[in-house]
């Protein structure tokens, strides 16, 4: 899709990869290490935030790890992703704001990496938040504003970045 103006061209703000464990101790930790061997970047523990006493979760108790990638880190880390889904993504995986969401059942899915017994097998969940040029107004500081409903990305916008830049097929279902 051609843009007259280059402020309404659809990019990708940042890509999170989440593992959720479900249990902190040496399940976590490995999906720790896990994690920093296929982004390069540290990750960040995330807590429980309900009580579930069928599960023994406690509120506050770490149940995953996510690292978050932006700019050429992010590119890479979606071409291997999509390499692993067979440059195919499900029309469901978009949602009306244009973000996308997919998952990977085994990492060893991914293009570079083998199976490592230590760390035994993890799925892992993708989200991708796309962005406009301007749409900083939205977090900065001072003088935050809302972003108007014909600058908003919408989903067959976001489908067609998709396609264009990293070539993938959409399918029904």
């Amino acid at each position: 899709m051609e843009y007259s103006n280059p402020m309404r061209k659809p990019r990708i703000e940042k890509i999170v990869v989440n593992i959720g464990v479900g249990e902190s101790g040496e399940k976590l930790v490995k999906a720790e290490k896990l994690l920093e061997e296929l982004t390069k970047c540290k990750p960040v523990r995330t807590v429980s935030r309900h009580k579930i006493p069928s599960w023994n979760i406690k509120k506050g108790d770490p149940i995953g790890c996510k690292v978050t990638l932006r700019r050429e880190r992010a590119e890479e880390f979606l071409e291997r992703a999509l390499e692993a889904k067979e440059n195919s993504i499900r029309e469901s995986c978009f949602d009306d704001n244009g973000n996308i969401s997919f998952g990977i059942t085994e990492y060893i899915d991914l293009p570079g990496t083998k199976y490592d017994p230590d760390i035994g097998v993890f799925g892992m969940n993708i989200s991708i938040r796309m962005e406009r040029p301007g749409f900083r107004v939205r977090w900065r500081r001072f003088r935050k504003s809302k972003i108007p409903i014909n600058n908003l990305i919408k989903r067959e916008e976001s489908i067609e970045f998709m396609r264009e830049k990293f070539g993938i097929q959409i399918s029904e279902e």
